[in-house]
C-alpha cells in the first residue's frame, strides 16, 4: 500500500534509479517555484517573497497588530482576512465580532480582502480564489496546502506573516523534496481521507518526510479528482512536510477554468533526471477504508484491522486517555462493543478536508433513501464554502441530505479545534476534519469531561450513519457509488460577490482601526541579559507534544486578540500548575530589574549576579511543536516570561520559528529523560547574550535541582545571523523596532 525509500534517487526514464550526486536538484517541480520566488544570491539558503497571504480570525488581528506597531501603511501583497474559526459570537461575549469588525477596518485600511463568518473556510476559499500552478501562498494556519492545484503553499505562526507585510523575507535553508509516486485508483468506497491516513500513518512516526517538500506524480494521479487531491494533499501536514505540491494536468486546467482562472494554468511536471532525496509510492487501488483512533491521525488502522482487534485496540486508547489526559477512570471505549459490533455517537464531515463537494455529493448518494435512525447517533455536515453549498443545494444533495436526518451547518472550522459539534461526555466521534489531538473536540479532561475523536472519510461516516451508527467502511455497503477522476463541480461565486469585501491594492489610510475591549498591544519585551536563570515551569515527557496542549483549542480562541488573557490558558490542560508558577517567577524578574538588590530577587538567584542575570522560566519538552501553526502555542510562554524551550528535537520547523520570534532560546539537548527535569528545578546559563553575539552553537549550564548541581549541554543548531538578533533583541517586535 505504501512503500518508502528514504535514499536518494532520481527520475530517469519514467522510474526511479539510485542517485550518487544531487545533481538533476533544478529538475523538480518544488525547485521551479522555489528559484521563482527566491530573492537571494545562495540557493541553499533562501529568502522567499509570496503571492499571496491568509489568516483567520483566530490570528489576523495579532498579525495585523505586530505589523502595525512595526510600521506598516498597507499591505503589499494581497492578504486574505477570512473569518472561519470565531465564527460563532456566543463564547466570550462581543469579543469574536469585535474581532471581525476589527479585520473589516484593518482591509479597508490597508487594502485587503475580508471574508466575513460563515461565508468559508479559509483554504477552501483560497483553493477556489487564490491558489494556481506555479505560485506561493503563505497562511497563519498549519493547514496551508494547496498543492493539488500546482500551487506551493505553508502554514506558518502569524511572525511569518507579519515580515511579509513589512516587506522581509521568508528566509529557510532548501528543503529535501520528497517524490510521493501515485499508481492506480481508488477501489469504490475508498476517499481521500483513507489515503491521507494511510500516508500519514507510513511517513509521521519515521519522520521521512518532516520538513521536506511533498512533490506528487505518477500514472495513478489521472485516477483522482480535483476535489480527491485535494483532500489528500490538505492532510500532508499531518506528515510534519514543509509543504507540497502536485503535477498539473486537464483536470486541474478544467478546475481552473471552471473557478473563472483559466488563464492561471501551466504545466507542472518533473523534469527527466530530476533528483529527490527519497521517495514514498502510494497503490492507491490497495487502500482500503481507514480510522484514525485518538489521539493523534498517524495512529492510523484499516477498518477492518480495526474490527479484527476492537477491543484490544480500544483498551490501549483507554490507556492513553489515562496517561495523556490523566482521566483515570473514564468508561471503558470497550463497553461501546456490542454483539460484536462498535457503536459510535456522532459523526462529523466538516472543513478544508471534509466539506468539499465531492464529499458532501458522495454522503448524500450513500445516505438517499435512508435515515439515520432516532437513537444516540446524529450526524452534521458542513460545507467548506458558500459556493459549494450551493452547488450541492442546486443539485438536492443538501435536500438528501437533511431528509436523511443530517444537520446541515455554515461554513465554518468549529468541529475541527473544538468550537462546534462537542460530543458528549465518553461519546465517541468519527469525522472528516483533519485532527483528533487530545481535547481538540472541545472536552475539559480537567472538569472530569471527556471525549474521543477519530479521523474517517465521509464515506465510511455515511455508510456509518446509514447503519445507525454501527462502525462500517464503505466498502461493506453493496450499492457504494464510485469517485470518478472527471468529477468536477460548477462554481457559483456570487454569494461572495454579494458579501465579500474585495479592497486588494485599494487601501484607504484614513479609515479608523475599530478597536473592541479584548484588543490589546503585545506586552512590553526586554532584551536578552548576559546571563540566565532560568526555572523549569513545566517538564512534558510524552513523546510528542502538540501546540493544542502548549495553548488548548476551542474557546480560548475568543482570547486570541488578549495577549495577557490568552496567556492564562497555556499548558492549561497539560499542566494546570503551568501559569502560577510561571508568573511566580516573572513577578521576582520584574522586582529585579527596578530593585537588583531586593532580599526577594537575592534569594532566587542564589548567588548570582542580580544585574547581569535575568530571571525567567522554561518549558522542557521531548518534542513540542507538532500541530497548528498558532503562534500562541509560544507567544503565551514569552508574555508569562518564559525565555527558552528546552526541546530533544521541534517537532515542526513552524514551531522552532514561533519560539525564536517571540524572543526565546530553542535549545535541544540530548539523554533528557536521563536528565529527569521537573517542575522547579533550574538552569544556570552563562554568557548566553555573548554566544548569541557571536556564532556559538551550544552552551555548557547548570542544572540546579534537589540532587545537587548537574552539568547539562545545551545547543542552539543553525540559528541565522537574524534569528540570534530577533533573540538578542526580546522578540521580533522589538528587533523591527531597532
Amino acid at each position: 500500500m505504501i512503500t518508502i525509500n528514504s535514499n536518494p534517487v532520481r527520475w530517469q526514464n519514467g522510474q526511479f534509479v539510485p542517485a550518487a550526486t544531487k545533481e538533476g536538484r533544478e529538475g523538480t517541480m518544488a525547485h521551479a517555484i522555489l528559484t521563482a520566488h527566491n530573492t537571494s544570491s545562495n540557493p541553499d539558503r533562501l529568502a522567499i517573497r509570496f503571492d499571496a497571504m491568509a489568516s483567520h480570525d483566530i490570528t489576523y488581528v495579532g498579525i495585523i497588530q505586530t505589523a502595525r506597531a512595526s510600521g506598516m501603511k498597507q499591505f503589499p501583497l494581497p492578504y486574505v482576512l477570512t473569518n472561519c474559526h470565531n465564527s460563532l459570537c456566543a463564547v466570550g461575549g462581543t469579543i469574536n465580532e469585535d474581532d471581525h469588525v476589527f479585520g473589516l477596518t484593518a482591509a479597508k485600511k490597508y487594502g485587503g480582502e475580508f471574508v466575513p463568518a460563515h461565508q468559508a473556510v479559509i483554504h477552501s476559499y483560497m483553493r477556489e480564489r487564490y491558489a494556481a500552478p506555479g505560485k506561493m501562498l503563505l497562511g497563519s494556519d498549519s493547514h496551508t496546502r494547496y498543492g493539488a492545484y500546482g500551487c506551493m503553499a505553508i502554514g506558518e505562526g502569524g511572525p511569518e506573516l507579519a515580515r511579509q507585510l513589512l516587506r522581509k523575507t521568508y528566509d529557510i535553508a532548501y528543503p529535501k523534496v520528497i517524490a510521493i509516486y501515485l499508481t492506480g485508483a481508488p477501489r469504490p468506497g475508498v476517499g481521500p481521507q483513507d489515503v491521507a491516513l494511510a500516508l500519514v500513518g507510513a511517513t509521521f512516526k519515521n519522520g521521512s518526510v518532516k520538513n521536506a517538500v511533498m512533490e506528487f506524480f505518477g500514472p495513478g494521479l489521472a485516477n483522482l479528482s480535483m476535489d480527491y487531491r485535494a483532500g489528500i494533499d490538505v492532510m500532508t501536514t499531518e506528515t510534519t512536510c514543509l509543504s507540497s505540491v502536485w503535477k498539473t494536468d486537464e483536470q486541474t486546467r478544467t478546475a481552473l477554468a471552471l473557478l473563472g482562472r483559466g488563464d492561471s494554468y501551466q504545466e507542472m511536471a518533473p523534469s527527466q533526471g530530476a533528483y529527490y532525496d527519497g521517495v514514498v509510492t502510494v497503490e492507491v487501488d490497495k487502500v482500503e477504508p481507514m480510522i484514525a483512533l485518538p489521539f493523534h491521525p498517524s495512529n492510523a488502522y484499516t477498518i477492518r484491522e480495526f474490527k479484527a482487534n476492537m477491543a484490544d485496540l480500544l483498551h490501549q486508547v483507554d490507556m492513553d486517555a489515562a496517561e495523556q489526559l490523566g482521566v483515570k477512570n473514564a468508561p471503558s471505549l470497550v463497553k461501546k462493543i456490542v454483539e460484536g459490533q462498535f457503536h459510535v455517537d456522532q459523526g462529523v464531515i466538516a472543513g478544508c478536508s471534509g466539506g468539499t463537494y465531492q464529499n458532501l455529493k458522495r454522503t448524500a448518494e450513500i445516505l438517499k433513501g435512508c435515515g439515520i435512525g432516532s437513537d444516540a447517533f446524529w450526524l452534521s455536515c458542513y460545507p467548506g464554502s458558500m459556493p459549494i453549498n450551493l452547488e450541492l443545494t442546486r443539485n438536492g444533495y443538501i435536500a438528501q441530505l437533511m431528509a436523511a436526518g443530517a444537520s446541515i451547518r455554515s461554513c465554518f472550522c468549529g468541529p475541527c479545534f473544538g468550537a462546534g459539534d462537542v460530543p458528549a461526555n465518553g461519546a465517541f466521534s468519527i469525522r472528516h476534519s483533519t485532527r483528533n489531538f487530545p481535547n481538540r473536540e472541545g472536552s475539559k479532561p480537567g472538569d472530569g469531561q471527556i471525549s474521543y475523536v477519530a479521523l474517517m472519510d465521509a464515506r465510511s461516516i455515511a455508510a456509518t450513519a446509514r447503519m445507525g451508527g454501527v462502525l462500517t467502511g464503505a466498502d461493506e455497503l453493496p450499492d457504494v457509488p464510485a469517485d470518478r477522476a472527471d468529477e468536477q463541480w460548477n462554481y457559483d461565486d456570487s454569494a461572495y460577490k454579494s458579501r465579500v469585501y474585495f479592497g486588494v491594492g485599494r487601501p484607504q489610510p484614513d479609515t479608523e482601526l475599530v478597536f473592541g475591549p479584548n484588543i490589546t498591544d503585545w506586552p512590553e519585551q526586554i532584551a536578552l541579559p548576559e546571563n540566565l536563570l532560568l526555572t523549569v515551569a513545566a517538564a512534558i515527557y510524552d513523546p510528542v507534544t502538540t501546540t493544542d496542549e502548549l495553548i488548548p483549542s476551542g474557546e480560548t480562541s475568543s482570547y486570541r486578540s488578549n495577549p495577557l488573557r490568552l496567556s492564562e490558558f497555556a499548558l492549561s490542560r497539560k499542566d494546570p500548575q503551568y501559569v502560577p508558577r510561571a508568573k511566580a517567577i516573572q513577578t521576582v524578574e520584574k522586582l529585579r530589574r527596578t530593585d537588583p538588590e531586593a532580599p526577594e530577587v537575592k534569594e532566587a538567584l542564589n548567588g548570582y549576579d542580580p544585574v547581569k542575570t535575568g530571571l525567567g522560566s522554561l518549558v522542557m519538552a521531548l518534542k513540542p511543536g507538532d500541530g497548528s501553526a498558532r503562534e500562541q502555542a509560544a507567544s503565551c510562554q514569552r508574555v508569562l516570561g518564559g525565555c527558552a524551550n528546552i526541546a530533544g528535537e521541534y517537532a515542526t520547523k513552524r514551531y522552532r520559528s514561533n519560539v525564536v520570534n517571540w524572543g526565546m532560546l530553542p535549545f535541544t539537548a540530548d539523554n533528557l529523560r536521563e536528565l529527569d527535569l521537573q517542575p522547579g528545578d533550574r538552569v544556570y546559563i552563562p554568557g548566553i547574550r555573548a554566544l548569541l553575539e557571536g556564532n556559538g552553537e551550544s552552551v555548557q549550564a547548570t542544572v540546579l535541582g534537589d540532587g545537587g548541581e548537574t552539568p547539562v549541554a545545551l545547543s542552539l543548531p543553525g540559528l541565522t545571523r537574524e534569528e540570534r538578533d530577533i533573540i538578542l533583541a526580546g522578540c521580533l517586535i522589538n528587533y523591527y523596532a531597532e
